[in-house]
């Protein structure tokens, strides 16, 4: 039997949900062209506070429910949408709309890192789909193509902007010259970093979303616990001046590779060189770079962030969905999950390496700082005194490294501060290239 309609229930009523609530009703007789019947947004699931908020108040007060019992019970949803955010309640109440024959769709990073395993089983178990295409990126199609278009391609890396607000002060401090403190304020001033920006800053956002594309993209659970993060707080206008003239860019980039079986995944800020194809990504813009062993490499680019282009994603693939109802297709993502996935260790990766180091400014200072990092294999591609302070008696040396072992560096680091010569050192950066 055809079906008369398709209907929506929503859970969440902030920016997203909001944004998401208005091109449901106010564009629904076109998505409706799209879908071959009515889309219907039947009932929206709201916390007492939000009861108060100018939309809501604006539209059918019978739509909203502050009750969860009363939100799944409504009878004539066929797909729920939850852009609540956070692990739980999200985790439950996706498993209940799947678990009573309902698709689902979200744009919560953090859940389908964490869980996505366990919601990916029960949507097949029920038969129904899992659509998170907006948890990722925000408005830039990113899950579906790693999900089917890209699926005859062994993905050998990802490198990746998927965070606009660190990308936003980055892009300041090389720009303007801003310190990272001034940066970071006019972020938050504009609306693009929260009040506590802890989880953007420190590259918590960025783990999220790179363990999501890495499990894609290998098909071995990847959790955000196995991915190594570190912010871009210690970054100075030093360094972008030398990253400046010595032919890079720096980005908060977030890096997935799988090699010889094993998983690499990692977040942190990079100097990448200034002619690739991601260091001119700047502001609030995110970019992916994916390679592939019979595509070459693509990249992704857009708004990875904003009510406009999530709500964008969001509504995709309650289209997406609602069109596979009319057609009577089940669970679509029937893909397996490896068993035994190999996670390599931070202190396991091979990558060169730029250093800032205060050092004493007098005879064989180079020679010490040499000698560490010889000792620990690791050789030296150029060095540079850059600045002297007279009155302190200081230099400051820039040193970019040939390729070495993480653990190698750390080790080298610890001894580098123990040296009488060292009086600080100012920043290390991975290198890509």
């Amino acid at each position: 039997m055809k079906k008369q309609s398709i209907g929506v229930g929503l859970m969440g009523m902030g920016v997203i949900g909001g944004q998401v609530a208005r091109v449901l009703t106010d564009e629904g007789r076109h998505l409706s062209e799209d879908i071959g019947c009515p889309v219907v947004l039947r009932k929206i699931k709201i916390t007492p506070a939000n009861l108060e908020r100018p939309q809501v108040k604006a539209m059918d007060p019978k739509l909203f429910t502050t009750d969860e019992d009363e939100f799944f019970n409504e009878p004539g949803i066929d797909v729920i949408v939850e852009v609540i955010g956070g692990e739980r309640p999200a985790f439950d109440y996706l498993k209940r709309a799947m678990t009573t024959g309902r698709s689902a769709v979200t744009s919560n990073k953090e859940v389908i890192a964490k869980r996505g395993a366990e919601l990916r089983a029960i949507s097949q178990q029920n038969n129904v789909n899992l659509r998170y295409g907006a948890s990722v990126g925000g408005g830039i199609p990113l899950v579906a193509p790693f999900m089917f278009e890209l699926v005859a391609n062994k993905l050998s890396s990802i490198h990746a902007i998927v965070n606009g607000t660190t990308n936003f002060i980055l892009t300041r401090m090389e720009k303007d010259g801003m310190e990272f403190g001034a940066a970071l304020k006019e972020a938050q001033r504009r609306g693009y970093a929260e009040s506590d920006p802890r989880n953007d800053i420190e590259g918590i956002d960025a783990c999220y979303k790179i363990a999501i594309l890495a499990t894609l993209a290998t098909h071995k659970q990847v959790r955000p616990d196995d991915v190594y993060h570190e912010g871009i707080s210690r970054l100075t206008s030093h360094d972008f001046k030398y990253a400046r003239e010595l032919g890079y860019a720096i980005k908060l980039l977030a890096i997935a590779k799988d090699e010889n079986g094993a998983v690499e995944a990692r977040v942190h800020p990079v100097f990448i060189p200034e002619d690739s194809l991601i260091a001119s990504v700047n502001d609030v813009y995110n970019a992916i770079l994916v390679e592939g062993d019979l595509v070459g490499k693509v990249l992704f680019f857009g708004q990875g962030a904003g009510p406009l282009p999530t709500s964008s994603n969001v509504v995709a693939d309650v289209v997406a969905e609602a069109q596979d109802i009319v057609a009577g297709v089940g669970c679509r993502s029937k893909w397996i999950m490896q068993t035994g996935t190999a996670i390599k260790p931070m202190s396991d990766i091979d990558s060169r390496y730029y250093l800032r180091l205060n050092v004493a400014d007098r005879p064989g200072v180079l020679a010490q700082i040499a000698r560490v990092l010889g000792d620990n294999n690791i050789s030296i591609a150029s060095c540079i005194q850059k600045e002297t302070d007279n009155a302190a008696q200081t230099a400051e040396i820039v040193i970019m490294t040939h390729m070495a072992r993480e653990k190698a560096m750390q080790k080298a680091l610890a001894e580098l501060k123990g040296l009488s010569v060292m009086k600080e050192i100012g920043n290390f950066v991975r290198v890509e290239s």
